[in-house]
């Protein structure tokens, strides 16, 4: 290890001890004030939140996803958290350069035609280089930051620290299945060799959805901590959003089909809907929307095929009030010891999530809710109800299901896109078959190696 080296990794020991130290004394604040007993103060969740940012790492990506499931942290830690940005300072030219040696050997340079050492995107596992292909195709690099294995274990252990003064003081929730889920998502994401399978298997899953494009890996490029990716060309969702209604709600059915497409036939889900995940592809020569683009591939969750029905069986049992195949269904994904009163609590949020597919009209995902509220009532009847009736553990396979769904659910609302959600739906799980699913899923992944 040179010196600079040793210096960037002490560097790195100091502010991991550093903010340790810092979600340490909030969460001794936290317990001397009672916070999590359910009285709120939102004083301690802005000093966590200033914790959590000064790392700027895993943990805010980790607490970001807490933040979507409806009573795991408090109402006030939900709305600060969701301020967090997942950006990192990035490396230098010389240190990328290094980064880039490490992994694809000392004449790297000599494999691009050239490579643009200013990150066009930094995140919070690492960041993506512009570059070209000695045959002149745009390339997207995305260098995965040094010591990223090391710093998910220790954001782990920060997040396992704060839960447990939360089951201790409130235990309406119990997340520690949930953390496990997302500690395995986060390991997943350190290997990027993973990632290029899940690229191929999106591509297999979206083959004949024109409305979706999917970057081809350039294998050649890649490693376990580099992915070379074609670059595709796009303009970020959120400058559409004034855009006449016609053009917006062709992005959202866009994005309605890259989600439920793969996961309706595959059982499989894009978990991490980030707005910065999507680029929107307009054609050369009108200047039309023609579809969009889906960039990242880290955070994928492939389901068992029964959780997929479960997710059928919810749906059908909503609809037609079928009190005993609802309760099928949160048996199927994993709630245990379902009492009357913590159904109705569970009904609660799933008519939350499934209540646009559930209305045949045309609409937008929640009329007259902004989007940073979306979902924000919802969470505090289930807070309310959860501590009248007692706790509740959420299982791990819930946990990415219902992130996705309430972000998708954002993206619409911040496109103000109005759709007949119930058609949409409809046709994406018309003639869903356990069997064939499970047939097909089997296939995909043999197909791409996982």
């Amino acid at each position: 290890m040179t010196d600079q080296e040793q210096n960037r990794f002490s560097a790195r020991a100091a502010r991991y001890a550093r903010v340790g130290a810092n979600v340490g004394g909030v969460a001794a604040r936290m317990a001397g004030s009672r916070f999590f007993g359910g009285e709120g103060d939102a004083a301690n969740a802005v000093a966590l939140t200033k914790a959590l940012g000064g790392l700027k790492g895993p943990l805010m990506k980790v607490a970001q996803l807490l933040s979507t499931i409806p009573d795991a942290i408090p109402a006030e830690y939900a709305e600060e958290l969701a301020k967090l940005q997942n950006e990192a300072p990035p490396m230098g030219a010389a240190f990328v350069r290094r980064r880039m040696a490490a992994e694809l050997g000392l004449d790297w340079q000599n494999r691009f035609q050239s490579f643009d050492f200013k990150p066009a995107a930094a995140a919070s596992l690492g960041q993506v280089h512009r570059a070209v292909s000695p045959d002149g195709l745009p390339l997207a690099c995305k260098l995965q930051y040094p010591d990223m294995a090391s710093a998910v274990e220790a954001d782990l252990k920060q997040l396992d620290l704060l839960l447990a003064i939360q089951r201790r003081m409130s235990p309406a929730i119990d997340a520690r299945e949930a953390i496990k889920e997302i500690g395995a998502r986060l390991r997943e994401e350190l290997d990027y060799k993973r990632e290029a399978k899940h690229a191929a298997l999106y591509a297999l899953m979206l083959d004949g959805v024109d409305q979706v494009r999917v970057p081809k890996v350039e294998t050649e490029l890649s490693t376990d901590r580099l992915l070379t990716m074609e670059w595709l060309d796009g303009r970020k969702l959120l400058s559409f959003k004034d855009e006449p209604l016609d053009v917006r709600n062709r992005i959202a059915i866009a994005m309605f089909k890259a989600w439920w497409v793969p996961f309706s036939h595959y059982g499989v889900i894009h978990g991490d809907p980030h707005l910065g995940n999507y680029t929107v592809r307009t054609d050369a020569a009108t200047g039309e929307v023609a579809g969009m683009n889906l960039l990242d591939y880290g955070c994928i969750r492939v389901f068992p095929p029964k959780f997929v029905g479960g997710v059928v069986d919810l749906y059908e049992g909503l609809r037609h009030g079928d009190g005993d195949r609802i309760v099928h269904a949160y048996e199927t994904w994993g709630f245990k010891n379902l009492s009357r009163p913590l159904i109705d609590t569970l009904n609660i949020w799933a008519g939350f999530i499934y209540g646009p597919i559930l209305d045949d009209r045309v609409r937008t995902v929640a009329d007259g809710v902004e989007p940073g509220q979306y979902g924000r009532k919802e969470a505090f009847q289930v807070h309310q109800a959860l501590k009248q009736h007692g706790g509740i553990t959420v299982p791990r396979e819930f946990v990415f299901m219902d992130r996705a769904a309430v972000g998708l659910g954002a993206v619409f609302l911040h496109l103000k896109a109005e759709l007949n959600f119930f058609a949409q739906f409809n046709e994406a799980i018309g003639g869903f078959d356990q069997n064939v699913l499970a047939d097909k899923q089997a296939a995909a992944l043999r197909t791409v190696g996982l």
